[in-house]
C-alpha cells in the first residue's frame, strides 16, 4: 500500500544531468583555471625577485642567459671635464648595483625641491633577471674632430675601430654611433626600460641620449629563440657555458690594453627587415635563403637543429645542398678563419611608416618598421664582426629583405668590484 511518498529516487532526466554535469565541468574548470592563475603568479613572483650579480670579473648581459627583453641605447657627452665623466660613471655603478637588486635607482625621500630619486614606474616590479652593461664608443677617444678632449686618446683600444661602410648600408646618423652605451636586459619589458631611464635622467647635463631602441624576444625555456622571419636566431654561437670559447672568440686578449682586459667589444646594428617582402616568399624558398630548415632550425640536409653543418654535402646533380650564398654558409666559422661573435640578439618592432624599397619591384608602401637589433659581443671586430659582415653584405642572399639603418661598436670593460666603479681602471691608468 502506497504511503503517498515515492521512495524510490527519481530517475534523472537527460536534461538535469546535462545540466548537473555542465555545472560540475564549470566548478572544475574554474578550479582549474584558478589553479593555473596561482602558478603563474607564483612564477611570475619567483621571476621578478630573480637577481643576476652586478659585481663580478665580468659584466652582466654579455654571456647572462638571454632575457626576454632588453633597451639599448647611446648617449653624446656633452662635457669638456674628464671629472665629470669619472662622477657620473660613479653614479651609474651605484645605481645599476641597487637596480639589479630590484631597488629604487637611489634611497626615496620626502618630497623636496629636487627631481624624485627615482622615476617610480618600477617600484614593486622587483629585479626581474635585469642586467645592465655599459661601455664606450670611439668618440670617447677621440671627439671634436679628433681633439682629445679628455686625455684617453693614448688609452684606445686598436681593437675599436670606426666601423666601415658595408655594401648596402643606409645608415641613419640618429640610430648610428655614440659615446657612452647602456644595454638594459630584462624578463619584464618595463623593467629594462625604467633602469636604462634612470641611468640617463642621471648624465643630464654631462651627456644627452642620441638614440634608443627596445626589443623583445620569445621561446619556450631551453630553446633557441625565433626572429621576425621565423627563424631560430643564435644557433652556432659558441657556448657561452665554455669558458675556453668565451675566452678564444668573446673577451678582450692580451692584445687589448689592460683596462679593457676582462671586457668585449660590442656591435650593435639595427637591422629593418622587409616583413611584407618576405611573407610572399615560398618556405622553400626562405630555408634556401637562411640554409636551415624553418620549423626544425635543422641545418639543410640535417634533421635536428644542433646537426653539424656539412658545407662539402652535394644532392644527386651535383648542387650544394647548403646554397653558396645563403646566410649559414657565409657566416660560418670554416669561412671566415675559424672566427667566431657571440650573437645576442633581439626582435623590434616600432608600427609602420612609408617606406621605398632600394631593390626590385621597388615597391612604395606603408610597411612594418620592424627587424632585428644585432648585438654581437667578440674579442676583436676586425679579426669577427668585420670580416663576416663583409662577406655577408656582398654576397648574402637576405640583402633582399633586410637594410641596416642603425650602427655602434663600444668597448665594454671588465665588471667592476664593490668599492670601484665601471671604466675605473681606464681613468686611472
Amino acid at each position: 500500500m502506497s504511503s503517498g511518498h515515492d521512495e524510490t529516487p527519481p530517475r534523472p532526466t537527460r536534461r538535469s544531468f546535462l545540466k548537473a554535469g555542465g555545472a560540475a565541468a564549470v566548478s572544475a574548470g574554474a578550479l582549474g583555471a584558478r589553479a593555473v592563475q596561482a602558478r603563474e603568479t607564483t612564477a611570475a613572483a619567483r621571476m621578478s625577485q630573480s637577481v643576476e650579480p652586478f659585481y663580478g670579473e665580468h659584466q652582466g648581459g654579455i654571456i647572462t642567459p638571454q632575457q626576454s627583453h632588453a633597451y639599448v641605447a647611446a648617449l653624446d657627452l656633452r662635457t669638456e671635464k674628464r671629472e665629470d665623466i669619472i662622477a657620473l660613471l660613479k653614479t651609474w655603478t651605484d645605481m645599476a648595483a641597487r637596480l639589479t637588486r630590484g631597488e629604487p635607482a637611489a634611497a626615496l625621500k620626502e618630497p623636496g625641491d629636487k627631481p624624485a630619486a627615482d622615476s617610480g614606474e618600477a617600484l614593486g616590479l622587483g629585479a626581474s633577471n635585469l642586467t645592465l652593461t655599459l661601455g664606450f664608443g670611439p668618440g670617447i677617444f677621440t671627439g671634436n674632430n679628433g681633439k682629445d678632449r679628455y686625455g684617453l686618446a693614448r688609452h684606445r683600444p686598436p681593437q675599436l675601430v670606426d666601423l666601415p661602410h658595408f655594401n648596402g648600408d643606409q645608415l641613419l646618423p640618429a640610430k648610428t654611433g655614440g659615446d657612452l652605451f647602456i644595454q638594459g636586459c630584462a624578463n619584464d619589458a618595463q623593467v629594462a626600460f625604467h633602469a636604462v631611464r634612470q641611468l640617463v635622467r642621471a648624465a643630464y647635463g654631462c651627456a644627452q641620449m642620441r638614440w634608443g631602441q627596445a626589443g623583445f624576444l620569445c621561446a619556450p625555456q631551453g630553446e633557441t629563440p625565433r626572429n621576425l622571419m621565423g627563424f631560430k636566431d643564435g644557433t652556432g654561437n659558441p657556448r657561452a657555458q665554455d669558458a675556453a670559447q668565451m675566452k678564444k672568440f668573446v673577451w678582450a686578449t692580451e692584445e687589448s690594453p689592460v683596462w679593457m682586459r676582462g671586457g668585449t667589444y660590442t656591435v650593435v646594428r639595427r637591422i629593418r627587415i622587409t616583413l611584407e617582402h618576405w611573407d610572399q616568399m615560398e618556405r622553400g624558398f626562405q630555408e634556401s635563403v637562411i640554409g636551415r630548415h624553418k620549423y626544425s632550425g635543422a641545418p639543410l640536409g640535417g634533421k635536428h637543429e644542433m646537426d653539424p653543418i656539412d658545407l662539402d654535402a652535394v644532392d644527386k646533380d651535383g648542387n650544394s645542398i647548403i646554397p653558396d650564398n645563403c646566410h649559414v654558409r657565409l657566416s660560418n666559422q670554416a669561412l671566415n678563419n675559424g672566427a667566431q661573435i657571440l650573437r645576442r640578439a633581439y626582435s623590434y618592432n616600432e608600427g609602420t611608416d612609408f617606406y621605398i624599397e632600394r631593390w626590385p619591384p621597388w615597391r612604395q608602401d606603408t610597411e612594418y618598421d620592424a627587424g632585428l637589433i644585432f648585438i654581437a659581443h667578440q674579442s676583436d671586430p676586425r679579426t669577427g664582426f668585420i670580416p663576416i659582415n663583409d662577406r655577408l653584405s656582398k654576397f648574402d642572399m637576405m640583402n633582399q629583405f633586410t637594410t641596416h639603418v642603425g650602427s655602434a661598436l663600444f668597448a665594454c670593460p671588465p665588471g667592476v668590484k664593490p668599492g670601484s666603479y665601471i671604466g675605473a681602471q681606464l681613468f686611472e691608468a
